[in-house]
């Protein structure tokens, strides 16, 4: 659901940058703090997902008892509220150094035009590497505790690990969404005359690929899925 939202709003911004291209700055804020809600939610959903295999592997007598649905709701709401405390103060921020016409003047809808204070861009940094240190300690520390706990004959094992190891590629992609920002100056640097080219380079690298890639790699490796997929792929080769 995180990623639906994510991929819906990030298409709505950028057919409104091809179709409209300026945006009233009241209006593009809401859809900017919402695309950056679910932008970084999705590694803390990562190590949660982490954490969960770990516990089904580690503790599984004790697995349901600790992943209750309660428990579940509780932690997305920990997580928005996490990304929320991380991405408001670019609001508050705004709201106190701009003057109100600027939330009422037309710009080109990206982050750093609707919240143009250089502060805002230095927490940003900081906040991208406090949460990819968090994530990628918390992928490690759950992959090696799967290693040292299970056989490497079992075949549970193998795909708990699997999974982790799948989790830690996934992280890889997303940190090409934290890297858009360098990216997008390195395009610009280069190509100043194809500024939009630029964008929906960085739009398909950063958003897309990212969210497309990993349906397929975890519907593959389901068997319901992968017996269907087979059966279709058999039936349209058959035919043909």
């Amino acid at each position: 659901v995180n990623d639906m939202i994510q991929v819906t709003l990030s298409v709505i911004l950028f057919v409104i940058s091809y179709v409209i291209y300026r945006l009233q700055v009241h209006v593009c804020c809401v859809l900017i703090l919402i695309a950056l809600f679910t932008t970084e939610n999705t590694p803390l959903n990562l190590a949660c997902m982490a954490v969960e295999c770990y516990i089904a592997v580690c503790f599984p007598l004790r697995h349901v008892h600790i992943c209750t649905v309660r428990r579940t709701w509780f932690l997305i709401g920990l997580i928005w509220t996490t990304s929320m405390l991380s991405v408001l103060p670019d609001l508050f921020i705004t709201l106190a150094m701009e003057p109100v016409d600027f939330f009422y003047s037309r710009v080109f809808c990206l982050r750093h035009t609707v919240f143009p204070d250089p502060r805002i861009i230095q927490k940003r940094d900081i906040s991208y590497a406090l949460f990819l240190a968090l994530v990628w300690m918390v992928i490690f520390y759950t992959y090696f505790r799967i290693l040292f706990t299970v056989k490497t004959t079992s075949q549970d094992g193998r795909k708990a690990r699997n999974t982790i190891i799948l989790h830690g590629f996934q992280l890889l992609l997303c940190m090409t969404s934290y890297a858009s920002p360098a990216l997008k100056d390195a395009l610009f640097l280069w190509f100043p005359q194809n500024y939009t080219d630029s964008l929906f380079a960085v739009y398909v690298i950063a958003q897309i690929l990212p969210r497309s890639i990993s349906p397929i790699i975890y519907g593959v490796r389901d068997n319901a899925f992968r017996k269907h997929l087979k059966k279709h792929l058999l039936i349209r080769v058959d035919r043909s």
